[in-house]
């Protein structure tokens, strides 16, 4: 063990390991990349993880830098949860529901908590947490908070950033800070202090002057966007100030969050569900147009493509034999309500009944929460294209989380089946079809250089194309090491800059994750590619996505 794990030992609550097996277990999680940790951390507490920043400053102070990275369950997809330095692994020991309010519903929570469990909590008082991802049963709430989680539900309710009222907030140097919104007055007092707090709350207050024209024109006309830094609604034009925006969505970048407040939404279990059967790519994405005119919003709409549903059929005859019709369709929609008001939901349900007779093959309707598990296999036969290998071929999460304004939605599916067309490689379409977020994950033998030097080429094109649209690279998985390298060309270098001072300004030594979002390129990331992809790990649930 080394001399700082020793220290680290000696002055921590919680474990530390630098054994061969466990930095082995955290030099992956689930993108193409591996990197080792030099050295696992499992705080017990905040004061265990104010102690590592601080030494970690110090130890930078003195011209010796060593990242810390957090990290939850493992699940991103980018290569954020992944470090040459610290890792500090959260599930261990931080992970309490440390308070529920049951008249607000509000909740205070630790990172480490894994996100099904507060849900079958919060669903216990009658509340849950809408902005939930796919890997809810294997994911934590600090890494929902770390890329702005958002999931089926984000149409009608949003993302994690609109749940996520306070943080606490470990900085570089070991100071801890709570965000929320502070009036003009309080942000006053903030600029008034005397610690590295105060020289943030100062120099961002600068930058957002100078920058406030280049903000305003960089904003997307998208439903979510987790690119970048959020520097849309910190400041605001009365003068009030909220740093939690900023550390939402920030992938442990700008400091480490070490307890979080969240609110929630009253639950209604009873809800409806229609699967709609469609001819064309096009009748199903101008159904989801006017779906979002509905009177009520759905609360999930979900589309699959017919490649999806060819390549499961192919793999598991039995799987969607139940719920698909006999002559296989261009697409399927899954659109479900959940307004408790009987008068509003008969007359969206009488509405959505007018929509697909318009526009859909067919279409089924359900009450009956067993009936409906069964329509959602088709929803979730993702987890059986993610799970599955050809040849030594396997679906690779590259180009699966972006983002366009949904009137655009056609032309970019049009575009991407011409794209993987011309490149020969085969690739199923899946995602949050409201909000015009796909999932797309083609297959590759990443051992192989042919396939690797593809893959990077169909990442440059497919990025273009988004950006050409209007949209975003990154809708709610992040940006992490894998987009990073493409925000300067979807933001424009002058604010890429600004993306650029502001993690300076919170990490002036690289201390917070390095690497990750911003100073990366292609070149940096290439080495760090598995020689073989594998999501063995998550086994036990079936990856979604």
């Amino acid at each position: 063990m080394s001399k700082v794990a020793h220290y680290l030992q000696e002055h921590l609550l919680g474990e530390v390991m630098t054994s061969t097996d466990a930095r082995r277990y955290f030099a992956t999680d689930s993108s193409i990349f591996t990197l080792a940790p030099s050295i696992v951390v499992y705080p017990r507490n905040e004061n265990d993880v104010r102690k590592t920043a601080r030494f970690a400053w110090q130890l930078a102070e003195r011209g010796r830098t060593i990242p810390i990275t957090p990290r939850g369950w493992g699940t991103d997809m980018t290569g954020a949860a992944l470090g040459e330095g610290i890792m500090l692994v959260f599930p261990a020991h931080m992970n309490r529901i440390i308070e529920l309010d049951q008249k607000t519903g509000v909740v205070v929570v630790e990172p480490g908590l894994n996100y099904g469990r507060l849900q079958q909590t919060l669903q216990t008082h009658e509340r849950f947490l809408p902005p939930y991802p796919a890997s809810i049963e294997f994911s934590t709430i600090g890494g929902a908070i770390a890329n702005n989680a958002g999931g089926e539900k984000s149409v009608k309710y949003g993302v994690t950033r609109e749940y996520t009222k306070m943080l606490r907030v470990v900085l570089a140097n070991g100071e801890v800070i709570e965000t929320g919104r502070l009036s003009k007055r309080e942000v006053n007092k903030k600029f008034g202090l005397t610690t590295f707090e105060g020289e943030i709350y100062r120099s961002l207050d600068k930058l957002f002057e100078e920058h406030t024209e280049t903000i305003a024109r960089s904003v997307r006309a998208v439903t979510k966007n987790t690119a970048g830094y959020n520097i849309f609604d910190v400041k605001r034009s009365d003068g009030s100030f909220d740093l939690t925006p900023l550390f939402v969505g920030s992938q442990g970048t700008l400091g480490i969050v070490s307890e979080i407040t969240c609110e929630t939404e009253a639950y209604n279990p009873e809800t409806v569900l229609f699967a709609a059967y469609f001819e064309s790519v096009q009748a199903a994405c101008d159904t989801v147009e006017a779906l979002r005119q509905a009177p009520q919003v759905p609360s999930a709409i979900e589309f699959v493509d017919a490649n999806l549903l060819s390549m499961v059929s192919e793999l598991n005859p039995n799987q969607l034999k139940a719920v698909l019709p006999t002559s296989a369709p261009a697409a399927v929609l899954l659109v479900e309500l959940d307004s408790p008001n009987d008068r509003h939901r008969k007359k969206t349900v009488k509405y959505i009944h007018k929509i697909l007779e318009k526009h859909a093959e067919q279409f089924r309707e359900e009450t009956d929460p067993t009936k409906q598990t069964e329509l959602w296999k088709i929803r979730h036969a993702s987890a059986t294209i993610l799970a599955h290998a050809h040849n030594q071929a396997k679906p690779l999460p590259l180009i699966e989380d972006a983002i366009v304004p949904v009137e655009k939605l056609h032309d970019l599916l049009t575009a991407v089946y011409q794209l993987f067309k011309q490149a020969q490689v085969d690739v199923a379409v899946w995602g949050h079809a409201g909000e015009g977020n796909i999932h797309v994950q083609p297959f590759f033998d990443i051992g192989q250089l042919g396939d690797r030097q593809k893959a990077f080429r169909i990442m440059d094109e497919y990025y273009r194309l988004i950006i050409q649209f209007g949209g975003s690279i990154s809708a709610q998985h992040n940006d992490g090491r894998l987009r990073g390298p493409y925000l300067a060309a979807m933001y424009g270098e002058e604010v890429y800059a600004l993306f650029q001072k502001i993690k300076k300004l919170f990490d002036p030594y690289e201390i917070m994750n390095p690497g990750v979002k911003i100073s990366i390129t292609k070149d940096d990331v290439r080495p760090l590619l598995r020689s073989s992809y594998s999501l063995e790990h998550l086994y036990q649930h079936m990856p979604r996505s």
